[in-house]
Protein backbone atom coordinates (compact mmCIF):
# COMPACT_ATOMS: atom_id res chain seq x y z
CA UNK A 1 0.00 0.00 0.00
CA UNK A 2 3.07 2.66 0.95
CA UNK A 3 4.38 1.60 -2.63
CA UNK A 4 1.39 2.89 -4.06
CA UNK A 5 0.73 5.79 -2.41
CA UNK A 6 4.24 6.81 -3.04
CA UNK A 7 3.88 5.88 -6.66
CA UNK A 8 1.06 7.70 -7.26
CA UNK A 9 2.78 10.95 -5.69
CA UNK A 10 5.70 11.04 -7.87
CA UNK A 11 3.70 10.63 -10.97
CA UNK A 12 1.25 13.28 -10.20
CA UNK A 13 4.51 15.83 -9.40
CA UNK A 14 6.21 14.56 -12.31
CA UNK A 15 3.24 14.95 -14.61
CA UNK A 16 2.81 18.44 -13.65
CA UNK A 17 6.29 19.60 -13.49
CA UNK A 18 6.90 17.80 -16.88
CA UNK A 19 10.12 19.35 -18.66
CA UNK A 20 10.26 22.55 -17.98
CA UNK A 21 11.98 23.98 -15.17
CA UNK A 22 10.22 24.82 -11.77
CA UNK A 23 9.53 28.15 -12.40
CA UNK A 24 7.29 27.58 -15.56
CA UNK A 25 5.89 24.03 -14.39
CA UNK A 26 1.81 24.01 -14.68
CA UNK A 27 -0.25 23.71 -12.00
CA UNK A 28 -2.69 21.00 -11.80
CA UNK A 29 -5.62 21.85 -13.32
CA UNK A 30 -8.87 23.33 -11.71
CA UNK A 31 -11.98 21.47 -11.97
CA UNK A 32 -13.18 24.78 -14.10
CA UNK A 33 -10.76 24.63 -16.55
CA UNK A 34 -10.71 21.59 -18.31
CA UNK A 35 -7.97 20.52 -20.99
CA UNK A 36 -10.88 20.08 -23.67
CA UNK A 37 -9.07 16.62 -24.92
CA UNK A 38 -10.86 13.76 -25.59
CA UNK A 39 -9.11 10.29 -25.13
CA UNK A 40 -10.60 7.06 -27.80
CA UNK A 41 -10.56 3.56 -26.03
CA UNK A 42 -11.14 0.48 -27.14
CA UNK A 43 -12.55 -1.44 -24.59
CA UNK A 44 -11.79 -4.59 -25.22
CA UNK A 45 -7.99 -4.00 -25.69
CA UNK A 46 -8.24 -1.55 -22.69
CA UNK A 47 -8.37 -3.70 -18.70
CA UNK A 48 -9.53 -6.77 -18.14
CA UNK A 49 -11.35 -7.17 -14.48
CA UNK A 50 -12.34 -10.40 -14.88
CA UNK A 51 -9.55 -12.26 -16.32
CA UNK A 52 -11.47 -13.56 -19.26
CA UNK A 53 -8.71 -11.95 -21.74
CA UNK A 54 -11.15 -9.02 -23.07
CA UNK A 55 -11.11 -5.39 -21.70
CA UNK A 56 -14.88 -4.38 -19.85
CA UNK A 57 -16.51 -1.62 -18.89
CA UNK A 58 -15.45 -1.96 -15.23
CA UNK A 59 -11.62 -1.86 -16.50
CA UNK A 60 -12.48 1.58 -18.05
CA UNK A 61 -13.74 2.28 -14.39
CA UNK A 62 -10.87 1.05 -12.68
CA UNK A 63 -8.49 3.42 -14.67
CA UNK A 64 -10.55 6.64 -14.59
CA UNK A 65 -8.00 8.15 -12.02
CA UNK A 66 -5.27 7.35 -14.57
CA UNK A 67 -7.01 9.25 -16.98
CA UNK A 68 -7.51 12.02 -14.58
CA UNK A 69 -3.86 12.58 -14.08
CA UNK A 70 -3.50 12.30 -17.77
CA UNK A 71 -5.34 15.54 -17.74
CA UNK A 72 -8.19 14.37 -20.61
CA UNK A 73 -11.05 16.02 -19.78
CA UNK A 74 -13.62 13.23 -21.76
CA UNK A 75 -13.41 9.69 -23.42
CA UNK A 76 -14.93 8.19 -26.47
CA UNK A 77 -15.98 4.44 -25.86
CA UNK A 78 -15.34 2.54 -29.32
CA UNK A 79 -18.97 0.54 -29.79
CA UNK A 80 -20.25 -1.21 -26.84
CA UNK A 81 -23.13 -2.44 -27.73
CA UNK A 82 -23.72 -6.42 -28.82
CA UNK A 83 -22.11 -7.42 -32.07
CA UNK A 84 -20.86 -10.53 -33.55
CA UNK A 85 -17.69 -8.95 -34.46
CA UNK A 86 -14.38 -8.34 -32.18
CA UNK A 87 -14.56 -4.29 -33.27
CA UNK A 88 -18.59 -4.10 -32.91
CA UNK A 89 -19.14 -1.69 -36.11
CA UNK A 90 -22.21 -4.09 -37.03
CA UNK A 91 -24.75 -4.15 -34.13
CA UNK A 92 -27.21 -6.33 -32.99
CA UNK A 93 -29.03 -4.29 -30.28
CA UNK A 94 -28.69 -0.37 -29.83
CA UNK A 95 -30.02 -0.70 -26.70
CA UNK A 96 -27.94 -3.24 -24.84
CA UNK A 97 -24.52 -3.29 -23.87
CA UNK A 98 -22.25 -6.16 -25.16
CA UNK A 99 -22.27 -9.01 -22.59
CA UNK A 100 -18.14 -9.68 -22.91
CA UNK A 101 -18.10 -6.22 -21.95
CA UNK A 102 -20.11 -6.14 -18.39
CA UNK A 103 -23.62 -5.13 -18.04
CA UNK A 104 -25.75 -2.23 -18.11
CA UNK A 105 -24.88 -1.52 -14.50
CA UNK A 106 -21.80 -1.64 -14.93
CA UNK A 107 -22.14 1.42 -17.99
CA UNK A 108 -23.81 3.69 -15.44
CA UNK A 109 -21.41 2.77 -12.78
CA UNK A 110 -18.49 4.10 -15.20
CA UNK A 111 -20.50 7.16 -16.43
CA UNK A 112 -21.27 8.20 -12.58
CA UNK A 113 -17.95 7.31 -11.43
CA UNK A 114 -16.31 9.57 -14.73
CA UNK A 115 -18.80 12.26 -13.75
CA UNK A 116 -17.30 12.49 -10.24
CA UNK A 117 -13.96 13.30 -11.73
CA UNK A 118 -15.38 15.94 -13.92
CA UNK A 119 -14.67 13.42 -16.97
CA UNK A 120 -17.47 13.59 -19.94
CA UNK A 121 -18.17 9.99 -21.68
CA UNK A 122 -19.09 10.20 -25.34
CA UNK A 123 -20.05 6.87 -27.21
CA UNK A 124 -19.35 5.46 -30.67
CA UNK A 125 -23.13 5.98 -32.67
CA UNK A 126 -22.86 3.63 -35.72
CA UNK A 127 -25.87 3.92 -37.56
CA UNK A 128 -25.63 4.31 -40.76
CA UNK A 129 -26.13 0.32 -41.20
CA UNK A 130 -26.63 -2.32 -38.46
CA UNK A 131 -25.49 -6.26 -38.17
CA UNK A 132 -26.65 -8.52 -40.86
CA UNK A 133 -27.63 -10.64 -37.65
CA UNK A 134 -29.98 -7.36 -36.27
CA UNK A 135 -33.45 -8.72 -35.95
CA UNK A 136 -34.26 -5.56 -37.80
CA UNK A 137 -32.30 -7.07 -40.88
CA UNK A 138 -33.54 -10.87 -40.35
CA UNK A 139 -37.39 -9.54 -40.39
CA UNK A 140 -36.67 -7.42 -43.22
CA UNK A 141 -35.94 -10.63 -45.37
CA UNK A 142 -39.85 -10.73 -45.69
CA UNK A 143 -40.82 -8.17 -47.86
CA UNK A 144 -44.65 -7.68 -46.44
CA UNK A 145 -42.55 -7.32 -42.98
CA UNK A 146 -42.71 -3.01 -42.18
CA UNK A 147 -39.03 -3.42 -41.60
CA UNK A 148 -38.52 -4.21 -45.29
CA UNK A 149 -38.20 -0.45 -45.81
CA UNK A 150 -36.05 0.05 -43.21
CA UNK A 151 -33.16 -1.08 -45.30
CA UNK A 152 -32.45 -0.35 -49.27
CA UNK A 153 -33.29 -2.84 -51.98
CA UNK A 154 -32.66 -2.80 -55.61
CA UNK A 155 -35.07 -2.37 -58.18
CA UNK A 156 -35.46 -3.74 -61.75
CA UNK A 157 -33.63 -0.64 -63.28
CA UNK A 158 -30.74 -0.96 -60.05
CA UNK A 159 -26.89 -1.45 -61.40
CA UNK A 160 -26.34 -3.96 -59.50
CA UNK A 161 -22.45 -3.32 -60.04
CA UNK A 162 -21.99 0.22 -58.38
CA UNK A 163 -19.24 1.02 -56.89
CA UNK A 164 -19.57 2.37 -52.70
CA UNK A 165 -18.40 5.25 -51.69
CA UNK A 166 -14.76 3.28 -51.13
CA UNK A 167 -14.98 1.67 -54.63
CA UNK A 168 -16.10 -1.63 -53.72
CA UNK A 169 -19.19 -4.21 -54.25
CA UNK A 170 -22.61 -1.69 -52.95
CA UNK A 171 -25.11 -4.30 -53.42
CA UNK A 172 -25.37 -7.71 -51.90
CA UNK A 173 -27.20 -10.86 -53.06
CA UNK A 174 -30.39 -12.13 -50.62
CA UNK A 175 -31.44 -15.25 -52.90
CA UNK A 176 -33.58 -13.07 -55.67
CA UNK A 177 -32.95 -9.66 -53.85
CA UNK A 178 -30.19 -7.14 -53.37
CA UNK A 179 -29.77 -4.77 -50.49
CA UNK A 180 -27.08 -2.15 -50.24
CA UNK A 181 -24.03 -2.86 -47.86
CA UNK A 182 -21.97 0.17 -48.24
CA UNK A 183 -18.87 -1.04 -45.94
CA UNK A 184 -19.58 -5.15 -46.34
CA UNK A 185 -22.27 -7.37 -46.98
CA UNK A 186 -22.38 -8.02 -42.86
CA UNK A 187 -23.40 -4.69 -42.83
CA UNK A 188 -26.60 -3.79 -44.72
CA UNK A 189 -27.32 0.41 -44.85
CA UNK A 190 -30.56 1.92 -43.42
CA UNK A 191 -32.72 3.63 -45.30
CA UNK A 192 -33.03 7.23 -43.68
CA UNK A 193 -35.70 7.75 -46.42
CA UNK A 194 -38.00 5.69 -44.52
CA UNK A 195 -39.12 8.07 -41.35
CA UNK A 196 -39.90 5.52 -39.47
CA UNK A 197 -35.93 4.98 -39.12
CA UNK A 198 -35.43 8.42 -38.45
CA UNK A 199 -37.56 8.71 -35.63
CA UNK A 200 -36.31 5.36 -34.19
CA UNK A 201 -32.18 6.79 -34.45
CA UNK A 202 -33.65 10.33 -32.71
CA UNK A 203 -35.01 7.97 -29.96
CA UNK A 204 -32.00 6.03 -29.49
CA UNK A 205 -30.02 9.16 -29.52
CA UNK A 206 -32.62 10.13 -26.78
CA UNK A 207 -32.13 7.01 -25.01
CA UNK A 208 -28.31 7.41 -24.46
CA UNK A 209 -28.22 10.85 -23.85
CA UNK A 210 -30.92 10.26 -20.63
CA UNK A 211 -28.91 7.40 -19.48
CA UNK A 212 -26.09 9.86 -18.53
CA UNK A 213 -23.52 10.19 -21.44
CA UNK A 214 -22.45 13.54 -22.57
CA UNK A 215 -22.77 12.96 -26.44
CA UNK A 216 -21.81 10.93 -29.38
CA UNK A 217 -18.76 10.31 -32.00
CA UNK A 218 -21.12 9.80 -35.16
CA UNK A 219 -19.71 6.58 -37.11
CA UNK A 220 -19.56 7.08 -41.07
CA UNK A 221 -21.77 10.80 -40.74
CA UNK A 222 -21.09 10.97 -44.42
CA UNK A 223 -22.62 7.82 -45.42
CA UNK A 224 -26.26 8.11 -44.57
CA UNK A 225 -26.65 9.40 -48.04
CA UNK A 226 -23.30 9.02 -49.92
CA UNK A 227 -23.70 5.39 -50.60
CA UNK A 228 -22.03 5.31 -54.14
CA UNK A 229 -18.88 6.50 -55.96
CA UNK A 230 -20.80 8.26 -58.29
CA UNK A 231 -22.10 10.92 -55.31
CA UNK A 232 -18.78 11.80 -54.19
CA UNK A 233 -19.26 15.35 -54.99
CA UNK A 234 -23.30 15.59 -54.98
CA UNK A 235 -24.51 18.76 -53.42
CA UNK A 236 -27.63 16.84 -52.96
CA UNK A 237 -26.04 13.94 -51.23
CA UNK A 238 -24.69 16.61 -48.86
CA UNK A 239 -28.06 18.32 -48.44
CA UNK A 240 -29.40 14.70 -47.21
CA UNK A 241 -26.32 14.64 -45.06
CA UNK A 242 -26.87 17.36 -43.26
CA UNK A 243 -31.19 17.75 -43.35
CA UNK A 244 -30.80 14.40 -41.40
CA UNK A 245 -28.00 14.88 -38.66
CA UNK A 246 -30.26 18.41 -38.11
CA UNK A 247 -33.43 16.52 -37.26
CA UNK A 248 -31.07 14.15 -35.14
CA UNK A 249 -29.55 17.20 -33.64
CA UNK A 250 -33.04 18.65 -33.03
CA UNK A 251 -33.75 15.47 -31.09
CA UNK A 252 -30.83 15.54 -28.88
CA UNK A 253 -31.31 18.89 -27.53
CA UNK A 254 -34.83 18.07 -26.16
CA UNK A 255 -32.72 16.02 -23.92
CA UNK A 256 -29.15 18.12 -23.90
CA UNK A 257 -28.65 20.79 -25.71
CA UNK A 258 -24.99 21.01 -24.67
CA UNK A 259 -24.35 17.56 -25.83
CA UNK A 260 -21.07 17.35 -27.91
CA UNK A 261 -21.40 15.23 -31.13
CA UNK A 262 -18.80 14.59 -33.58
CA UNK A 263 -18.94 12.77 -36.94
CA UNK A 264 -16.61 10.78 -39.19
CA UNK A 265 -16.83 12.90 -42.28
CA UNK A 266 -13.19 11.71 -44.05
CA UNK A 267 -12.59 14.41 -46.20
CA UNK A 268 -9.59 16.17 -47.79
CA UNK A 269 -10.37 19.95 -47.11
CA UNK A 270 -11.91 22.26 -44.11
CA UNK A 271 -14.12 23.69 -47.21
CA UNK A 272 -15.85 20.05 -47.67
CA UNK A 273 -15.61 19.77 -43.52
CA UNK A 274 -17.22 22.66 -42.70
CA UNK A 275 -20.84 22.55 -43.82
CA UNK A 276 -21.14 19.90 -40.98
CA UNK A 277 -20.35 21.77 -38.16
CA UNK A 278 -23.66 23.32 -39.20
CA UNK A 279 -25.36 20.36 -37.60
CA UNK A 280 -22.76 18.67 -35.02
CA UNK A 281 -20.52 20.41 -32.36
CA UNK A 282 -17.26 19.57 -34.68
CA UNK A 283 -15.95 16.84 -37.12
CA UNK A 284 -12.57 15.27 -36.87
CA UNK A 285 -10.02 16.93 -38.94
CA UNK A 286 -8.66 14.42 -40.98
CA UNK A 287 -6.47 16.64 -43.76
CA UNK A 288 -5.02 18.20 -40.45
CA UNK A 289 -4.10 14.88 -39.29
CA UNK A 290 -2.44 14.17 -42.45
CA UNK A 291 -0.20 17.21 -42.29
CA UNK A 292 0.88 17.13 -38.85
CA UNK A 293 2.58 13.98 -39.33
CA UNK A 294 3.96 15.08 -42.43
CA UNK A 295 5.33 17.97 -40.75
CA UNK A 296 6.93 16.32 -38.17
CA UNK A 297 8.42 13.35 -40.01
CA UNK A 298 10.24 15.88 -42.68
CA UNK A 299 11.02 18.85 -39.24
CA UNK A 300 9.03 21.56 -41.76
CA UNK A 301 6.26 23.50 -40.82
CA UNK A 302 5.35 23.21 -44.88
CA UNK A 303 1.90 23.90 -45.67
CA UNK A 304 0.81 23.86 -42.22
CA UNK A 305 0.54 27.04 -41.25
CA UNK A 306 -1.53 27.77 -44.56
CA UNK A 307 -3.95 25.09 -43.72
CA UNK A 308 -4.56 25.92 -39.97
CA UNK A 309 -5.44 29.45 -41.16
CA UNK A 310 -7.92 28.00 -43.75
CA UNK A 311 -9.54 25.94 -41.47
CA UNK A 312 -10.04 28.26 -38.72
CA UNK A 313 -11.77 30.81 -41.20
CA UNK A 314 -13.94 28.35 -42.77
CA UNK A 315 -15.07 26.56 -39.37
CA UNK A 316 -15.60 30.37 -38.23
CA UNK A 317 -17.34 31.10 -40.93
CA UNK A 318 -19.92 28.38 -40.13
CA UNK A 319 -20.17 28.98 -36.31
CA UNK A 320 -18.90 32.17 -35.72
CA UNK A 321 -16.61 30.98 -33.18
CA UNK A 322 -12.92 29.54 -33.18
CA UNK A 323 -11.69 26.88 -30.84
CA UNK A 324 -14.40 24.48 -32.40
CA UNK A 325 -12.07 22.12 -34.61
CA UNK A 326 -11.34 18.02 -33.29
CA UNK A 327 -7.98 17.64 -34.19
CA UNK A 328 -6.13 14.73 -33.94
CA UNK A 329 -2.89 11.89 -35.42
CA UNK A 330 -4.61 8.99 -35.44
CA UNK A 331 -7.86 6.96 -34.58
CA UNK A 332 -8.37 3.17 -34.73
CA UNK A 333 -8.88 2.67 -38.62
CA UNK A 334 -5.15 4.45 -39.38
CA UNK A 335 -1.82 3.16 -38.61
CA UNK A 336 -0.55 4.50 -35.23
CA UNK A 337 2.07 7.68 -34.73
CA UNK A 338 4.66 6.11 -33.80
CA UNK A 339 4.51 3.65 -36.61
CA UNK A 340 4.04 6.10 -39.29
CA UNK A 341 7.13 8.24 -37.93
CA UNK A 342 9.53 5.63 -38.40
CA UNK A 343 9.58 4.82 -34.65
CA UNK A 344 11.47 8.02 -34.35
CA UNK A 345 10.78 9.47 -30.47
CA UNK A 346 11.58 12.66 -31.29
CA UNK A 347 9.23 13.21 -33.81
CA UNK A 348 6.47 11.62 -31.99
CA UNK A 349 6.58 14.55 -29.31
CA UNK A 350 7.02 17.05 -32.08
CA UNK A 351 3.49 15.65 -33.59
CA UNK A 352 2.13 15.61 -30.12
CA UNK A 353 3.27 18.89 -28.78
CA UNK A 354 1.54 20.58 -32.32
CA UNK A 355 -1.66 18.71 -31.60
CA UNK A 356 -2.42 20.02 -27.83
CA UNK A 357 -1.07 23.65 -28.41
CA UNK A 358 -3.69 23.82 -31.59
CA UNK A 359 -7.61 25.14 -30.52
CA UNK A 360 -9.92 23.01 -30.45
CA UNK A 361 -10.78 19.57 -29.08
CA UNK A 362 -8.19 17.58 -29.61
CA UNK A 363 -8.62 13.74 -29.86
CA UNK A 364 -5.65 11.30 -28.62
CA UNK A 365 -5.73 7.61 -28.90
CA UNK A 366 -5.33 5.38 -26.39
CA UNK A 367 -1.88 4.28 -25.92
CA UNK A 368 -1.10 7.38 -28.29
CA UNK A 369 0.83 8.53 -25.09
CA UNK A 370 3.18 5.50 -24.71
CA UNK A 371 4.33 5.62 -27.83
CA UNK A 372 2.41 2.11 -28.76
CA UNK A 373 3.08 0.86 -32.81
CA UNK A 374 0.44 -0.55 -34.87
CA UNK A 375 0.20 -1.26 -38.75
CA UNK A 376 -2.48 -2.03 -41.23
CA UNK A 377 -4.58 -4.95 -40.95
CA UNK A 378 -6.52 -3.12 -38.60
CA UNK A 379 -6.58 -5.68 -35.72
CA UNK A 380 -3.22 -4.80 -35.20
CA UNK A 381 -4.26 -0.83 -34.97
CA UNK A 382 -6.25 -2.26 -31.81
CA UNK A 383 -3.48 -4.19 -30.54
CA UNK A 384 -3.81 -4.14 -25.91
CA UNK A 385 -3.41 -1.60 -23.99
CA UNK A 386 -0.23 -1.70 -21.90
CA UNK A 387 0.02 -1.39 -18.16
CA UNK A 388 2.50 -3.17 -16.78
CA UNK A 389 6.04 -3.92 -18.00
CA UNK A 390 5.14 -7.48 -17.59
CA UNK A 391 2.68 -8.75 -20.50
CA UNK A 392 1.04 -11.58 -18.53
CA UNK A 393 0.41 -9.06 -15.12
CA UNK A 394 -3.23 -9.20 -14.32
CA UNK A 395 -5.58 -6.28 -15.67
CA UNK A 396 -3.82 -7.15 -19.51
CA UNK A 397 -5.59 -7.98 -21.66
CA UNK A 398 -4.90 -10.90 -24.05
CA UNK A 399 -7.23 -11.30 -26.44
CA UNK A 400 -5.21 -10.86 -29.45
CA UNK A 401 -1.54 -11.35 -29.68
CA UNK A 402 1.47 -8.54 -29.94
CA UNK A 403 2.65 -7.94 -33.23
CA UNK A 404 4.42 -4.82 -33.19
CA UNK A 405 6.46 -6.15 -30.09
CA UNK A 406 6.69 -2.99 -28.06
CA UNK A 407 8.89 -4.28 -25.33
CA UNK A 408 8.20 -3.44 -21.29
CA UNK A 409 9.60 0.51 -21.80
CA UNK A 410 6.18 0.96 -23.76
CA UNK A 411 3.88 0.42 -21.00
CA UNK A 412 2.36 2.37 -18.10
CA UNK A 413 4.01 1.49 -15.31
CA UNK A 414 7.80 2.12 -16.85
CA UNK A 415 6.67 5.28 -18.23
CA UNK A 416 5.07 6.83 -14.84
CA UNK A 417 8.97 5.48 -13.31
CA UNK A 418 10.33 7.72 -16.07
CA UNK A 419 10.55 11.61 -15.62
CA UNK A 420 11.69 11.72 -19.32
CA UNK A 421 9.05 9.85 -20.65
CA UNK A 422 6.70 10.36 -23.83
CA UNK A 423 4.08 10.09 -21.27
CA UNK A 424 4.77 12.21 -18.91
CA UNK A 425 5.70 14.62 -21.93
CA UNK A 426 1.57 14.10 -23.27
CA UNK A 427 0.48 14.88 -19.54
CA UNK A 428 2.70 18.01 -19.76
CA UNK A 429 1.21 19.17 -22.54
CA UNK A 430 -2.30 18.42 -21.60
CA UNK A 431 -2.22 20.49 -18.87
CA UNK A 432 -0.70 23.36 -20.32
CA UNK A 433 -4.28 23.63 -22.01
CA UNK A 434 -5.72 23.55 -18.60
CA UNK A 435 -3.53 26.23 -17.25
CA UNK A 436 -4.15 28.39 -20.44
CA UNK A 437 -7.40 28.31 -22.07
CA UNK A 438 -6.09 30.16 -25.00
CA UNK A 439 -4.92 27.08 -26.31
CA UNK A 440 -8.08 25.82 -26.00
CA UNK A 441 -10.54 28.90 -27.53
CA UNK A 442 -7.92 30.96 -29.29
CA UNK A 443 -8.51 32.78 -32.35
CA UNK A 444 -5.23 30.89 -34.68
CA UNK A 445 -3.23 33.47 -36.98
CA UNK A 446 -0.10 31.50 -38.90
CA UNK A 447 3.16 33.39 -38.09
CA UNK A 448 5.59 33.35 -40.69
CA UNK A 449 9.15 32.70 -38.93
CA UNK A 450 11.29 32.26 -42.37
CA UNK A 451 12.41 29.46 -41.32
CA UNK A 452 11.03 26.46 -42.70
CA UNK A 453 11.90 24.21 -39.36
CA UNK A 454 9.89 26.24 -37.38
CA UNK A 455 5.73 25.50 -37.05
CA UNK A 456 4.40 29.06 -34.88
CA UNK A 457 1.00 30.75 -34.85
CA UNK A 458 -0.57 33.21 -32.28
CA UNK A 459 -3.41 32.31 -30.80
CA UNK A 460 -6.06 35.66 -29.41
CA UNK A 461 -9.10 35.46 -27.03
CA UNK A 462 -10.58 37.86 -25.48
CA UNK A 463 -8.64 37.52 -22.28
CA UNK A 464 -5.28 36.59 -23.65
CA UNK A 465 -2.60 36.21 -26.74
CA UNK A 466 0.16 33.59 -26.79
CA UNK A 467 2.59 32.58 -29.83
CA UNK A 468 3.00 29.01 -29.78
CA UNK A 469 6.94 28.01 -31.34
CA UNK A 470 7.38 24.58 -32.52
CA UNK A 471 11.29 23.67 -33.82
CA UNK A 472 10.59 20.45 -35.31
CA UNK A 473 14.05 20.40 -36.16
CA UNK A 474 17.42 18.45 -34.53
CA UNK A 475 19.38 21.90 -34.38
CA UNK A 476 18.66 24.82 -32.13
CA UNK A 477 17.13 27.71 -33.67
CA UNK A 478 17.03 31.45 -33.13
CA UNK A 479 14.30 33.48 -34.01
CA UNK A 480 13.86 37.26 -34.01
CA UNK A 481 10.30 38.74 -32.97
CA UNK A 482 10.34 41.64 -34.75
CA UNK A 483 8.22 43.57 -32.32
CA UNK A 484 5.81 40.74 -31.86
CA UNK A 485 3.88 42.09 -28.31
CA UNK A 486 5.89 39.19 -26.35
CA UNK A 487 7.96 39.63 -23.51
CA UNK A 488 8.17 35.72 -21.75
CA UNK A 489 8.14 32.55 -22.01
CA UNK A 490 5.31 31.11 -19.72
CA UNK A 491 5.64 27.88 -20.93
CA UNK A 492 8.69 25.76 -22.72
CA UNK A 493 9.21 21.70 -23.10
CA UNK A 494 12.76 21.60 -22.26
CA UNK A 495 14.80 24.57 -20.33
CA UNK A 496 17.11 25.65 -22.37
CA UNK A 497 13.92 27.81 -24.21
CA UNK A 498 15.06 31.46 -23.37
CA UNK A 499 13.65 35.03 -24.81
CA UNK A 500 15.90 37.73 -24.65
CA UNK A 501 16.27 40.95 -26.53
CA UNK A 502 13.42 40.26 -28.61
CA UNK A 503 15.15 36.79 -30.03
CA UNK A 504 13.61 33.14 -28.95
CA UNK A 505 16.68 30.48 -28.32
CA UNK A 506 14.47 27.11 -29.25
CA UNK A 507 16.84 23.89 -28.46
CA UNK A 508 16.11 21.02 -30.83
CA UNK A 509 12.90 19.33 -30.74
CA UNK A 510 11.26 21.99 -28.28
CA UNK A 511 8.17 24.11 -27.93
CA UNK A 512 7.95 27.43 -26.18
CA UNK A 513 4.85 29.68 -25.24
CA UNK A 514 5.38 33.61 -25.45
CA UNK A 515 2.88 36.00 -23.31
Amino acid sequence: MIRRITSSLLFALLALGGFAPAAAAPAAPAASSPSGVWYEIFVRSWYDTNGDGIGDLNGVTAKLDYLQSLGVSGIWLMPINPSPTYHGYDITDYYAINPQYGSMADFERLLREAHKRGIKVIIDLVINHTSDQHPWFKAARDPASPYHDWYSWAGPRTDLHAADAAGAQAWHALGKAHYLGDFSREMPDLDYDTPAVRREMVKLGQYWLKKGVDGFRLDAAQHIYYDFKADEHNPLTLEKNLAWWSEFRRGLDQVNPAAYVVGEVTRDSADELAPYFKPLSAVFDFPLAVQLIDSARSERAGDLGTLLAHADAAYRKVTGKSGVDAPFLSNHDQERVMSQLGDNPQHMRMAAAMLLTLPGQPFVYYGEELGMRGRKPDPDLREPMRWNRAADAPGETTWKSFTAHDGPAVSVEAQQADANSLLHYYTMLIHWRSELPVLRDGALQPWNTGNAHVAAWRLDNAHDRVLVVHNLSGQAQSLALDGQPFHRVRLRSTPGATLQHERLQLPAYTTAILQ
